[in-house]
């Protein structure tokens, strides 16, 4: 199990109770101190005006609410909350957002009481998933649609995604014996008022970019096998000179995965041998392209900027995120905006745009494993079959070129966008959630291009008969690979086969190549 509350959460946490399944527990400790914030918050209220405690919400704040309301006014602003629209966030979305609120009220300063953060992990263990929709939040005051939807079930109203399906909640309250949240005094606001849709999607997104880049290592490393390519590119000597991390750390993990590789040839038995020299015009290519020359240039900034990714939003994770703060331990409530998502949207933004750069690097990679000109080893769009008759890999290019031209659309800023509302009480917002989910769009893009890039690869090692000349590590990807992507040589639908692939490649350990750690270039060679 993973204890809540006791410790930071990690993004391995995450990745156990999503990937893997394994439940939550509620630290002791943790829980008496939600306890605790919570009757703070009762008996320091009574006598003071607190913002949506007493008081109206947004640009009605200047309204005092009466006692006899206060309750009703939690259960107004769920209900008059609940209008997302759009597509359903997929179930793993929809438990990864939970989990973050969940997180963040047990960090005892929102003033719930202990029976709201009892029950949010009593859906989540139990894989009970408000329907939360697409469209709502602009991420200031936090994600306050997307987390209404979690509300309304949890006070027994709205749907679930459960068993497959769509179903009452209180079908399945009353099925499983649920009792729904009892509003106490401030458990509506203080689980919609936060950053914890943004940040639950944003983690997926971050372990899921983990994957593409560990793939786009492989990719990269055994496409420049298939070409014979110089191994100087990728050497300690060559890199430690420029001092980034991510870029060193590249060009180390492509040592690890072509070491005892046969095809990659060294400088110094060709080009850099005088018997070799004596000619006009060489046939062999002094230098490789810079898809495959640059990787670790190019790849080197995607992994800091995963890294950084990871570091933002794991903080955002275990940080207070919503309004007003309640500091039982100083006896006191701070008023603010801790709900504001611009760490998370900035994140997000550049997150995406390394992705798309990221897949824009395999289409390179792909079109000059297609084109015969320009690699001069392999049959055009690497056709096995009769050239003429037989197509080979020519229709999935469209694929890939068309997905990644989308991704450079949906590579435009969310975090500059912002539109004012709330009557202007919300005059700037970070759009946090539409740039999260923006985000996965790119990243489920970008496995669709690894996926077709790999087919070609595969084909490729075919073709040359290569496969005992290959690396040990690169052998096991592809024996991994063929099983469920056999040989082809005449023309079949291939949209299932890509669409194992990019399956295989997006339920592969979060953690499988490489951790993406803080390296130091000292420890490189």
């Amino acid at each position: 199990m993973v204890a809540v509350g006791e410790k930071t959460l990690s993004l391995k946490d995450l990745s156990e109770i999503l990937y893997n399944g394994k439940e939550i527990i509620l630290d002791a400790a943790a829980l008496e101190k939600v306890g605790l914030s919570y009757h703070f918050l009762k008996d320091f209220s009574g006598d003071k005006l607190i913002y949506g405690i007493n008081t109206g919400l947004g640009p009605m704040a200047q309204y005092k609410i009466t006692e006899d309301n206060l309750l009703q006014l939690q259960y107004n602003l769920i209900r008059s909350h609940s209008s997302g629209s759009g597509n359903l966030l997929a179930p793993m979305l929809i438990k990864a957002v939970m989990i973050a609120r969940l997180n963040s009220l047990m960090l005892a300063h929102s003033g719930v009481h202990t029976e709201a953060v009892d029950l949010l992990k009593t859906l989540i263990n139990k894989n009970i998933y408000p329907c939360i929709y697409e469209h709502g939040g602009v991420g200031a005051s936090g994600d306050l649609v997307q987390l209404a939807h979690i509300a309304l079930v949890m006070i027994g109203e709205g749907e679930v995604l459960f068993e497959n399906g769509i179903q009452p909640v209180q079908k399945v309250f009353d099925r499983l014996n649920i009792k729904p949240l009892s509003i106490h005094i401030r458990e509506g606001l203080a689980i919609l008022n936060g950053t914890s849709a943004m940040t639950g999607i944003g983690a997926i997104n971050i372990i899921q970019a983990k994957k593409l880049l560990a793939w786009s290592v492989t990719l990269s490393a055994m496409t420049n096998e298939i070409v014979e390519a110089y191994d100087d590119h990728f050497s300690y000597e060559l890199n430690i000179v420029k001092k980034h991390k991510g870029q060193n750390l590249i060009a180390a993990r492509l040592r690890d995965l072509l070491k005892g590789s046969k095809m990659i040839r060294k400088r110094h038995d060709h080009l850099y041998n005088p018997e070799n020299i004596d000619q006009e015009v060489f046939e062999n290519k002094v230098q490789e392209y810079y898809s495959l020359r640059c990787i670790s240039q190019i790849l080197g900034p995607i992994h800091d900027t995963v890294c950084n990714a990871e570091n933002i939003v794991i903080d955002e994770l275990n940080s207070v995120n919503d309004n007003p703060v309640i500091d039982h331990e100083n006896q006191n409530i701070f008023h603010g905006g801790n709900f504001h998502g611009d760490y998370v949207s900035l994140e997000m933004d550049k997150l995406k745009i390394a992705i798309t750069k990221l897949s824009m690097l395999s289409e390179r990679q792909l079109n000059y494993l297609l084109n015969d000109k320009l690699n001069q080893k392999l049959p055009p769009f690497v056709n096995l079959g009769v050239l003429g008759l037989n197509f080979g890999m020519q229709g999935m290019q469209f694929t890939a070129t068309s997905t990644v031209a989308e991704n450079q659309t949906l590579s435009f800023p969310m975090y500059v966008h912002s539109i004012p509302n709330n009557n202007d009480n919300q005059d700037i917002v970070s759009m946090g959630c539409n740039a999260a989910i923006i985000t996965k769009k790119v990243i489920d893009n970008s496995f669709e291009v690894l996926a077709i890039q790999m087919m070609t690869v595969l084909q490729a090692i075919e073709h040359l008969q290569c496969l005992q000349e290959m690396s040990p590590y690169t052998q096991s990807v592809y024996a991994g690979l063929r099983k469920i992507f056999p040989k082809f040589i005449e023309d079949k639908p291939k949209y299932k086969e890509l669409e194992k692939i990019k399956n295989y490649f997006e339920q592969s350990d979060p953690f499988f190549v490489f951790d993406i750690p803080a390296v130091d270039a000292a420890t490189l060679s």
